[in-house]
């Protein structure tokens, strides 16, 4: 029962399509048919739907209602001039005739009958599960134009491999042969092919802002994916995109694009899309934009000439090559002619249902020639591969041979043959591997001028002649950019949104802008605020023949020598009371290591080292902790004689019986060895190259970890202190016998040189602290030897009467007297 149902209402089905495919066949004598030993079919949206088909039943939709599309109907002739000129060869297929059957498919999903007229015999279709059963009586179809119309009627032919070449169908998804459209080839770019012209076009005048306008269906959507996709390798930015159909409000895109103050328009739409937006642009006054017309509409033939066309602005395009047809002119003229000539019962049948008398031949050849050549190279396409399949050679071709599509499919996938100097070949996917693009710009003449071409690779090559465009405004290239290049030195920052949208930001010292990326300068290198570039800092260190170090070296040189000297006097006069009561061969060991503190001098100058670092500090330090241990000892003794000896004589007994200066020394000395060894353990003393002082300086100093210091110097100034104290109390001792004044004057400038020292260390820093350093070590070994060892020398030189055994124990006895009463 169920089967009988389905084969009744199938039945019901194809009587229906037969009574109309009936009633919409082309009627003999219409320029529609022409018969012929094989058959082609054509596809041609000669008129189109201009809005949204709206009927309360089911009803078939006349196209010869709809308005006429001039260039689609000279597409439509091309087809019959290239038939005819194939059946007037004597190469391309001799002794076989081509007749082909054309219907004008003027709606996107509205006029199918003529796809069933075209995969039908007598009327009727092949019945289902039963192949090579009442084939089509067509080999191939031409068509069709639109890539909605294309994705509509193309799954009827696929089921049968019947080859289809679309003149105009350039979606992206049409290359996925394998899949879906196995027999489908195209004679035209895809959208990918048209997009990549627009982008060399926008990076050529460098234009990095702009919207994107399309036509709301297949093809206009696919052109918008395939551009963003595109520009996402490049700079350019997307400001505004809107997808365009009969209801779309163009003044509220309008004030859109000028509200993101975009300078480029590019128009991926129809010709008839196309007309609307730029005559509501000339309407509503939106003026001054440069406009990119995709291949569909660029070398429209009426918008040119429209009347304010020239307030939008200016309007370059990419179009497909023009090309003279040879002898199209001569056909179109005659096929005019004879038309003319018809009875006005005749005249009807022109068009289907369309009377063409109106249409000369110069207003056909006037039409937009956009995809021409695709139309002409379509029939050839297959009339090449039917030469093929029928074996032609030599003026003949197989006769009586029953001929099936796919036989045909088989052979274009082959076909290499060169027309009007172009060599037609497809790839895998049945696109083309043939043709180039022109580019053009609407002239104030009132046509598209060519201007520039785009060649495919291999031979890859763009070029646009700019000094023939003439723009609009100031007559300067415009500009388009969401912001301005920022200047010199400036970085941009993202509003991480748009990439072209930023602001712009000086950079700080020590980067640099390198092209659009901030950089930060190496540790060698400097550069001031807004720099584009890093320069070398200088490196500093003290020279050995700055002026500074001179005076300073002069200075050390001086300090040995005089160090020398006193210790020659102090040898010849060993044993006369003045040395001795200065300390007798405690003095040699005191002077001994003034001497080596004042060699430390010398490591301040010449570039750091780290052995440098280690002889700067502390063998100065351990020296001078040496020194002011004698004066400490010797302090504490002067107070021991003249104080503690005469109250407490036992302690100056075992002081004098133990030899506690020496042994007060020889500890103080190992104590701060083991904290050298220490600080250089873990203080690390190095070279340092300090970069933070001065932005065009690199100053080498010694960097010490304060630990490797800080036990040592904390050790050395409590011996300061200690000897101090010893020293002061006894600040009443005889007038002239003056060593503890003499080391307590000492010690008060040694602490006076370095407070100022540690101030200046605070508020300055560079290579002055290094000298500073120095001349601080240079002047504390100075004071000791002026206000302690030159009076002593002067007495000996100068005053000897003091110098005799009889003058010390008269001060001595005086005193010890005075202290006792």
């Amino acid at each position: 029962m169920r089967t009988s149902a389905m084969m009744s209402c199938s039945d019901s089905l194809r009587v229906i399509g037969v009574l109309i495919l009936t009633s919409l066949a082309p009627v003999s004598g219409s320029e529609f048919q022409l018969d012929g030993d094989y058959l082609i079919g054509g596809l041609f949206d000669i008129h189109h739907v201009s809005g949204p088909v709206d009927h309360g039943r089911p009803e078939t939709i006349r196209c010869s209602s709809q308005p006429l599309i001039l260039s689609s109907y000279r597409r439509f002739q091309l087809m019959r001039f290239s038939v005819e000129q194939i059946n007037n060869s004597t190469d391309l297929l001799p002794n076989v005739s081509l007749g082909y059957d054309i219907f004008d498919h003027c709606s996107d999903v509205h006029t199918f009958a003529g796809i069933f007229s075209l995969i039908s015999v007598n009327g009727t279709v092949r019945p289902l599960g039963k192949a090579n059963k009442n084939l089509s009586k067509v080999i191939a179809i031409v068509g069709t134009y639109t890539s909605t119309e294309t994705l509509t009627v193309a799954p009827v032919f696929m089921m049968d491999l019947i080859p289809m070449v679309s003149y105009g169908a350039a979606t992206s998804i049409f290359s996925i042969k394998k899949k879906n459209f196995p027999s489908f080839f195209r004679t035209v770019h895809p959208n990918k092919d048209v997009i990549e012209v627009i982008l060399n076009i926008l990076l050529h005048f460098d234009w990095r802002w702009v919207s994107f306008l399309y036509v709301n269906n297949d093809y206009g959507r696919d052109g918008q994916e395939t551009f963003i996709n595109r520009i996402k390798e490049t700079e350019i930015c997307l400001a505004y995109t809107r997808g365009l159909d009969y209801d779309t409000n163009y003044q509220q895109v309008f004030r859109q694009i000028n509200i993101q103050k975009v300078q480029v328009i590019i128009v991926f739409a129809p010709e008839w899309t196309a007309e609307a937006l730029i005559k509501s642009a000339i309407n509503l006054n939106f003026s001054n934009k440069v406009w990119i017309a995709g291949d569909a509409w660029a070398l429209n033939k009426k918008l040119p000439q429209q009347t304010g066309i020239r307030n939008i602005g200016t309007v370059l395009g990419v179009a497909e090559p023009r090309r003279q047809i040879p002898g199209f002119w001569k056909f179109l003229d005659s096929s005019r002619s004879q038309t003319n000539n018809k009875t006005n019962e005749q005249q009807n049948l022109c068009n289907q249902a369309f009377d063409c008398t109106d249409l000369s031949a110069e207003n056909i050849m006037a039409a937009d020639p956009s995809f021409s050549f695709p139309v002409y190279s379509a029939v050839y396409a297959i009339a090449h591969a039917l030469h093929n399949v029928l074996q032609c050679g030599e003026g003949t071709c197989t006769d009586n041979m029953r001929v099936y599509p796919h036989m045909v499919l088989a052979e274009m996938k082959k076909s290499n043959f060169t027309l009007l100097n172009e060599r037609i070949l497809f790839d895998e996917n049945g696109d083309p591997t043939f043709g180039s693009f022109s580019v053009v710009f609407w002239n104030h003449s009132g046509f598209a001028q060519d201007i520039g071409f785009y060649n495919f690779p291999p031979s890859f090559k763009f070029f646009i002649n700019s000094s023939k465009i003439q723009w609009h405004g100031n007559g300067e290239i415009p500009v388009s950019v969401c912001s301005p290049e920022c200047p010199a030195g400036y970085a941009k920052q993202s509003d991480k949104i748009q990439q072209c949208c930023f602001k712009c930001l000086i950079c700080p010292k020590g980067t640099y802008i390198n092209s659009t990326d901030k950089n930060d300068c190496a540790e060698t290198e400097w550069s001031a605020e807004g720099s584009t570039s890093c320069s070398l800092r200088t490196v500093e260190y003290l020279l050995f023949t700055d002026i500074k170090v001179i005076v300073l070296l002069v200075g050390t040189c001086v300090l040995v020598a005089i160090i020398i000297a006193v210790c020659v006097l102090f040898t010849i006069n060993y044993n006369s009371p003045v040395v001795r009561s200065a300390g007798g061969p405690m003095c040699f060991l005191i002077l001994g290591c003034l001497a080596l503190c004042s060699v430390s001098v010398f490591f301040y100058f010449g570039k750091p080292t780290t052995l440098f670092c280690i002889l700067r500090l502390f063998p100065c330090i351990l020296f001078f902790t040496v020194s002011i241990a004698c004066f400490g000892v010797r302090s504490f003794q002067i107070v021991c004689i003249f104080k503690i000896g005469a109250k407490f004589p036992k302690i100056h007994c075992w002081w004098v019986k133990y030899h506690g200066q020496w042994l007060t020394i020889a500890v103080t000395f190992v104590v701060q060895c083991i904290l050298i060894i220490f600080g250089t353990l873990y203080g690390n003393p190095k070279a340092h190259g300090e970069t933070s002082w001065y932005k065009d300086k690199i100053v080498f100093i010694c960097d010490v970890k304060i630990i490797g210091l800080a036990a040592s110097l904390a050790f050395l100034w409590s011996l300061c202190c200690l000897s101090f104290i010893f020293s002061y109390m006894g600040k009443d001792l005889p007038k002239n016998y003056n060593e503890a004044k003499s080391i307590t004057f000492c010690l008060v400038l040694l602490f006076l040189t370095w407070i100022f020292f540690a101030t200046h260390y605070l508020l300055n820093h560079g290579n002055v602290i290094t000298a500073h350093s120095a001349l601080s070590v240079l002047l504390s070994i100075y004071f000791f030897l002026m206000w302690y060892f030159l009076p002593k020398c002067y007495i000996i030189i100068f005053q000897p009467q003091k110098n005799t055994q009889q003058y010390f124990q008269g001060l001595i006895q005086t005193y010890t007297k005075t202290i006792s009463q």
